[in-house]
């Protein structure tokens, strides 16, 4: 489950002279509380009381989980019109929503996929809703547009999920996304005309494909195509692995792997380079843990063969050399290690390890030209050495600053690495590196209207409650005086093995360009320093993430970045489940709350779609040691009546079928209904929209734009947005 986006961005221009919180004066500027409480939409309560392990628990608003029914639909909109007010009346917001459009429109590219002589790759002219799949016949031949997603819905909320060349780059297996939805519908294009095969493959969720090298088709995994009504709720069990051949219909595929007595169990297959084995990773849930299997594509009797079995550790398949198969694995090196299994004696005491454990984890790892390129996260900021097939390190490859290298890119028989790196103020620029000489050149280069000069980011290590050393990365405009008043967002995520690397954001650059702070600790729960890391904030060690947070926003307040009237605390998915614990465990240490598609039904969320895989993290309700855990900081349980909570934004999707809207809707109004003081809470529920993948860029800047008027608003720094209003109206 990850983040939303949870993976734009800003920088000031020569005009925008002034910053906040000099605007501001050295007393600062108090939240607005003058504004009347907002009147909410009723929420009628009901009896409905559960049981957990003779603890009853109350559960009032049960009816909004289901978000069709003519009650909930009523109130989505009644809540979606008292928002739309709230925030349509915030004077900056017409300007704000400009800025994001300014520095959107800017020229970005993906990393290119080289199949046969054809390079693949994203780009997106700037404004475009999503990005378009473009194709050339070399790297430096004239890009044609292969596959323009934009075209296929007026609104651009059919998304581009995946994409798939075969071997020799003459066919295209395509994913698409309709309205943010994980279910997937997958489809055939011929590379040369343009024009789409009839071949049609539907409710494919968490997968992609796999091609055999002669281009006769590809596997991938599916689910059984749920009950009419169920699709956005249901719970997803019994993934099947297929085997599509090019040209006919899905009725046909072959079954290739299943576990009926197994309903959890996911599968991911991957076709060797040379295509003799078909490798299937098998997990039971969203931990890191996995068995493998195997089968010799060229034997006739096809069976597969257990190679781990036991889910004692990570196994993450990279390539073979004949009956050789290398893996990335953390068994007994829980920061990774590269080890080469012999199928032919594939006993762990036969195993060679090539590249050992290194102070710093691997992030990821990709054989490319007869060369392992490791990632390693070095107090979760990228670095890139690569050894060749012996383990032997060949070089380390400079990066130009702090920050996060995503999608490394190339196959075995390559001499040429592709890849992009990113910073907070710096959007993704797209490097290729020769592999025989590691000369670095940059493809492409964008250039947002900002100005990256401005601005800065630095590290610094502060101590959580127990006194564990976490570091934490802070970007803001250079020179910011510490004076205790500059409006603060501090964002978070803590889970599921996800490391919070830097990243651009033309969000976060617009709140930059305001004067504001932006603060991304490295929480427990993440990857950052290995899986042990990771273990530390999961199961009855969750509470462990949540004193990181709240230990970071006291490192920002005593240290004067900000003040507690001016902080605000945002996270998605995951992250939202942070934010919904940690404003209802603190509610008086934060200024303002933005929870966007969170958890916060800690006792239900595995009775949905794939939440039952999230108890590898969370634990689950059924369990007693662990319900009482879970209790214990369940956002929506942990609301208590009559309590001023800080104002706070609450963002979903009215069919999110990650985290189904539910969570958001109940959480939204229990805390309504508790809140003691002036403070607005508000939900904004997007339509047409899901967890957050594949959001067009229209929708992306209106809610930004909304977010961030928001804030102003209630962080009581309206006026000095309007101070900087002349670099907005300038524009």
């Amino acid at each position: 489950m990850r983040a939303v986006n949870v993976r734009g961005s800003l920088a000031v221009v020569a005009c925008f002279s002034l910053s906040l919180q000099t605007a501001a004066g050295a007393g600062g500027v108090s939240p607005d509380t003058t504004d009347a409480r907002p009147a909410y939409p009723k929420a009628r309560k009901c009896d409905q009381v559960d049981v957990y392990h003779g603890v009853r628990v109350a559960d009032p608003y049960r009816w909004l989980e289901d978000p069709d029914s003519a009650e909930s639909r009523a109130w989505i909109e009644a809540e979606n019109a008292l928002t739309s007010k709230y925030i349509g009346a915030v004077p900056s917001r017409g300007r704000i929503r400009r800025r994001l459009n300014e520095i959107w429109n800017f020229e970005r590219y993906g990393v290119p996929q080289k199949r046969g002589n054809r390079y693949f790759c994203l780009k997106n002219d700037g404004l475009q809703n999503q990005s378009a799949l473009y194709v050339s016949e070399g790297l430096d031949g004239a890009p044609r547009v292969l596959l323009d997603p934009n075209t296929l819905s007026p609104d651009g909320t059919v998304a581009l999920a995946g994409v798939s060349p075969s071997e020799d780059g003459s066919l295209l297996a395509y994913g698409l996304s309709t309205s943010g939805s994980d279910w997937e519908e997958w489809k055939l294009r011929d590379v040369e005309t343009g024009k789409d095969l009839p071949d049609r493959i539907e409710w494919i969720k968490f997968s992609g494909a796999s091609w055999t090298p002669d281009g006769k088709g590809f596997y991938y995994s599916r689910y059984d195509e749920p009950r009419t009504g169920e699709e956005y709720e249901g719970v997803n069990y019994y993934q099947k692995v297929f085997f599509h051949k090019v040209g006919t219909s899905q009725s046909e595929d072959d079954l290739v792997y299943e576990r009926r007595d197994q309903k959890e169990y996911m599968f991911s297959a991957a076709v060797t380079d040379d295509g003799r084995y078909l490798v299937l990773g098998v997990y039971r849930d969203t931990g890191p843990a996995n068995a493998v299997l195997y089968k010799d594509l060229g034997r006739k009797d096809n069976a597969f063969i257990e190679l781990r079995a036991g889910f004692d550790a990570l196994y993450d398949f990279i390539d073979n050399a004949g009956p050789v198969l290398y893996f990335r694995t953390d068994l007994d090196a829980p920061r990774g290690r590269i080890v080469a299994i012999d199928t032919r004696s594939p006993e762990p005491s036969e195993w060679k390890e090539l590249v050992p454990q290194a102070e710093e984890p691997i992030e990821s790892v990709t054989l490319i030209g007869d060369t392992f390129v490791v990632e390693y996260l070095k107090d979760a900021s990228s670095e890139i050495r690569t050894f060749d097939l012996q383990g032997g390190l060949v070089r380390r490859l400079e990066l130009p600053a702090i920050g996060s290298v995503e999608d490394i890119e190339g196959r075995r028989k390559d001499r040429e690495i592709f890849f992009s790196f990113e910073s907070f103020v710096s959007p993704q620029t797209i490097y290729r590196c020769d592999v025989p000489t590691g000369r670095l050149d940059v493809l492409h280069s964008p250039r947002p209207d900002i100005r990256v000069q401005d601005f800065e980011t630095s590290q610094v290590f502060y101590r959580g409650e127990d006194g564990t050393r976490i570091p934490m990365f802070i970007t803001s405009r250079k020179g910011l005086r510490l004076d205790g008043n500059n409006p603060t967002y501090l964002y978070g995520y803590g889970g599921f093995n996800i490391s919070m690397a830097p990243f651009f954001s033309v969000a976060n650059m617009v709140w930059l360009e305001m004067g504001g702070v932006l603060a991304v600790p490295n929480l427990r729960g993440g990857g950052e320093y290995g899986e042990e890391w990771h273990r530390a904030g999961t199961m009855l060690g969750k509470q462990n993430v949540f004193d990181d947070f709240i230990a970071a926003a006291e490192y920002l307040i005593a240290n004067k970045y900000t003040s507690s009237a001016r902080l605000a605390i945002g996270g998605g998915s995951n992250g939202g489940l942070l934010v919904g614990a940690c404003m209802t465990q603190r509610p008086d240490l934060f200024g303002a709350a933005l929870p966007a598609v969170g958890v916060m039904d800690m006792l239900r969320f595995h009775k949905y779609t794939i939440g039952w895989a999230w108890t590898s993290d969370y634990g689950s309700s059924d369990d007693p040691s662990e319900f009482k855990a879970l209790y214990a900081y369940s956002p929506l349980h942990r609301i208590k009546p009559d309590t001023s909570y800080p104002a706070t934004l609450i963002t979903t999707s009215d069919h999110d079928d990650r985290v189904v809207p539910a969570h958001s809707f109940k959480f939204a109004a229990a805390l309504q209904a508790a809140q003691a003081g002036q403070a607005p809470v508000l939900i904004r529920i997007e339509t047409k929209a899901g967890h957050g993948a594949g959001k067009s860029t229209t929708k992306l800047i209106e809610e930004t734009a909304d977010r961030w008027a928001f804030l102003t608003r209630v962080l009581g720094i309206e006026s000095q947005v309007e101070a900087y209003g002349g670099h907005y109206a300038a524009r």
